[in-house]
C-alpha cells in the first residue's frame, strides 16, 4: 500500500494543479489549444514525457487488485497509451486536440473530471491510516 500512497501523492496533487489551471483558464483555453495544435513536435515531446511518467508507475505498481489502488495501476496504463498515441500519431492528435479544445463544455467537464480524480487520490495519499 505504500506504493500506491506514494504515486497517488504524486499524481493526485498534479491532476488537482491541472485541473485548477483549466478551470480558471478556461477562456483562454481555445486559444491555448489551438496553438498547441500547430506544433505537432510538443505533442510528440510531450508523449514522451507521459511514456516515461507512465512506464514507471507500471513497472513499480502493476497490481490488479480490488480497491483504490487498481486505479494508480489503470492511470498508468493509461499514461503509458497516451504518451504512445502522441508519439505515433502528433499530426492526428493535433487536429483532435483543436478541436476539442474550442468547446468550452469539454474544458469545464474535463477539468471537473481531473479535480474530482485528483482530489480522490490525493485524500487516499495523504490521509492518515
Amino acid at each position: 500500500m505504500t506504493t500506491s500512497k506514494t504515486i497517488a501523492g504524486l499524481i493526485g496533487p498534479t491532476l488537482v494543479a491541472i485541473a485548477a489551471g483549466m478551470l480558471l483558464n478556461f477562456g483562454s483555453f481555445p486559444t491555448l489549444a489551438e496553438l498547441v495544435s500547430r506544433d505537432p513536435a510538443l505533442i510528440f515531446v510531450s508523449g514522451i514525457l507521459l511514456f516515461v511518467a507512465g512506464l514507471a508507475i507500471v513497472r513499480v505498481h502493476n497490481r490488479w487488485t480490488n480497491g483504490w489502488p487498481v486505479l494508480v495501476t489503470v492511470l498508468g496504463w493509461l499514461f503509458v497509451l497516451g504518451g504512445l498515441a502522441r508519439m505515433l500519431f502528433p499530426t492526428g492528435l493535433a487536429a483532435i486536440a483543436a478541436g476539442i479544445g474550442q468547446i468550452t463544455g469539454a474544458i469545464i467537464a474535463g477539468g471537473i473530471v481531473l479535480l474530482g480524480l485528483g482530489a480522490f487520490l490525493s485524500f487516499k495519499a495523504y490521509r492518515r491510516d
